[in-house]
């Protein structure tokens, strides 16, 4: 709807047709379609936590994509940072005595979307329009298959209201994704389960153990020392890029 009032219906019928587009729009679309399906059953099976926890993994799988599909390169905090956030990840995961299948589930299919959008030249509310488009029929399929009945008004109200909420941050993350870096992408997206463990603490009451508690804050202090190392990286390049220019040299 949005497309069609902005006149760009065409844009999405060309993303559709490119072939050299499609593989990858169908990888992301498939990627985040089960990410979305695992999110919601560990909503429904009353396990947020471990959701939390996945969207905690996803950016060390996320770095290591990062270093070894796309050939990035880590600083040596930047090291310290994912070490750091490594150990408290194992940490929690010994610590409940559970393999997270959930989490680790989520973890990956993040990254796979993440990396699948890098190579989608369309713009995000295209890109993302596409990923609906291709997998619709099978959400119809479904529910053809499941049928409708047994939901109230309110319900569907409720899954008509996901949408957005859905949709748009995929928007901005489909244009933030060709913008950072695999590894700040990832280590910015520890707000997300930060704020879903909090949910999952003071509003479904789910139970955190001590295990939390250290893991927790170990992965927040990951988080900071990662953002600094990042943060003096970036003045170290726009200072030589300023002297560079200064000088008429060009930086390469």
């Amino acid at each position: 709807g949005v497309l069609a009032l902005r006149g760009r219906l065409g844009e999405l019928g060309a993303a559709l047709a490119d072939r050299s587009q499609r593989a990858a729009i169908i990888a992301a679309s498939l990627a985040i379609s089960v990410n979305w399906y695992l999110f919601i059953l560990a909503t429904a099976v009353d396990r947020v936590t471990e959701s939390s926890l996945g969207y905690y993994i996803f950016p060390l799988v996320s770095v290591f994509a990062g270093r070894w599909v796309l050939g990035e390169r880590l600083s040596p905090g930047q090291w310290a940072a994912v070490a750091i956030a490594a150990a408290a990840v194992t940490l929690l995961g010994w610590g409940l005595g559970a393999m997270p299948v959930l989490a680790l589930g989520l973890a990956v299919t993040m990254t796979v979307y993440g990396l699948m959008k890098r190579f989608v030249r369309a713009g995000p509310l295209v890109s993302v329009t596409a990923e609906t488009v291709w997998v619709a029929p099978l959400a119809l399929a479904w529910l053809l298959w499941k049928g409708s009945a047994g939901h109230d008004a309110l319900t569907w109200a409720l899954l008509a209201g996901a949408g957005p909420l859905t949709a748009i941050p995929l928007m901005m993350f489909a244009f933030a994704a060709k913008r950072i870096s695999m590894a700040t992408q990832g280590f910015l997206m520890y707000l997300n389960p930060t704020l879903q463990g909090l949910v999952a603490v003071l509003i479904l009451f789910e139970p955190i153990t001590i295990w939390h508690m250290v893991a927790f804050p170990l992965i927040w202090t990951a988080l900071a020392l990662y953002s600094v190392s990042s943060w003096r990286a970036e003045l170290r390049a726009r200072r030589s890029a300023a002297r560079a220019a200064a000088s008429g040299t060009t930086v390469i």
